[in-house]
């Protein structure tokens, strides 16, 4: 059964070094998941501890240091200097902490978790082999047998045993010698020009076993998958600041910049962070005097063809994947999300010049 600890039990783990599985255990969790995560995440935040390197992204493995952060509520803030906000509650935290960022990349996390490799031993037959990786959409299958890697059978190493006028026996189609192998605890960069050399990689665990192949192909969709909101938030972004940039005063700007001090509000449409944009439009949020200019706003752009309510549901969506992705939620953005930026993006090109 989940239980939250308290302040004091949280407060006690700064300084420490824990693992993961023991942060877990505090909460009453087992698994690391979305979320278990965000729980554990928002309650060392309520707390104003952190962990090196992130919860929310580490190794099953690594060794947590638990840190206090700027403004840990059990001890104030740690400058004075910090810029005062006219509201407080209006505040979006948009820039990422340097214990949010992702770690050292290793060649092991482009492994799929949770499943088991597709392998044959060096006592079965070839067709085996053809036949697994016909069915499985593989390029190449390891053969292993009590915890050694004997080789690798690829639909290359078959043609070549074919064109040597060879015996189809799985002994005479598998390549032996220089096998592309890597540590799992190898970092990933280091591992490109093996990679690119061999279209693969056999990745080795700490205990000696086999958890996987990394082929090219992984790695292009892994880094598709990562890359393409990034591009995606970015085009949006330049689209809705060329939209209001061009429509509206430097004082309708101003007026959502409550995160700074009044003198340091540029009325730039450049200055603003994302959750800005939503108060720049939206008329039913609750502070009157924002609404009110958010109705003026929206007359400005001239927009009659669009639904606001609707454009503005969307944008707080947005809004919402843009906060996952600079938080680097450690799961791939699903391809739902992925379609919601993309029909915004499309909805935005439609309405700006």
């Amino acid at each position: 059964m989940t239980s939250r600890p308290t302040p004091e039990e949280l407060q006690s783990l700064k300084g420490r070094q824990v693992t993961p599985a023991e942060i877990l255990a505090l909460f009453g969790l087992r698994v690391r998941d979305r979320g278990s995560v965000h729980t554990i995440s928002q309650a060392l935040s309520d707390t104003g501890l952190a962990t090196i390197p992130d919860f929310a992204t580490c190794r099953s493995g690594d060794s947590l240091e638990v840190v206090a952060v700027a403004g840990d509520p059990m001890t104030g803030p740690v400058t004075e200097e910090e810029p005062a906000a006219e509201d407080e509650e209006e505040q979006e935290q948009e820039s990422l902490p340097s214990y949010a960022l992702p770690q050292q990349l290793q060649i092991g996390d482009l492994v799929p978790a949770g499943c088991d490799l597709v392998h044959v031993g060096p006592g079965d037959q070839l067709t085996k082999a053809t036949y697994l990786m016909r069915t499985k959409g593989l390029e190449q299958i390891p053969v292993i047998a009590g915890g050694t890697l004997h080789g690798v059978v690829s639909w290359r190493s078959v043609a070549k045993a074919y064109e040597n006028g060879l015996a189809p026996t799985l002994e005479n189609a598998m390549q032996k010698g220089s096998l592309p192998v890597a540590d799992a605890r190898q970092e990933f960069f280091s591992c490109l020009t093996l990679l690119r050399e061999h279209g693969y990689l056999v990745v080795r665990g700490e205990d000696g076993s086999f958890p996987g192949v990394v082929t090219t192909t992984a790695v292009t969709d892994r880094f598709e998958g990562a890359a393409r909101p990034f591009f995606q938030l970015g085009e949006i972004e330049s689209l809705l600041r060329r939209a209001l940039g061009t429509r509206l005063s430097k004082d309708a700007i101003r007026a959502v910049q409550t995160n700074r001090k009044p003198d340091q509000r540029s009325g730039l449409v450049t200055d603003l962070m994302f959750g800005d944009y939503v108060r720049l439009l939206d008329g039913t949020q609750s502070k009157q005097t924002l609404a009110a200019q958010a109705d003026v706003n929206w007359a400005t752009l001239g927009w009659t063809a669009m639904d606001r309510a609707q454009f503005i549901e969307h944008l707080e969506r947005v809004k919402g994947i843009r906060n996952r992705i600079a938080h680097f939620d450690a799961d791939p953005l699903p391809d739902a999300l992925l379609g919601e930026l993309a029909t915004f993006i499309k909805l935005l090109r439609d309405f700006v010049a």
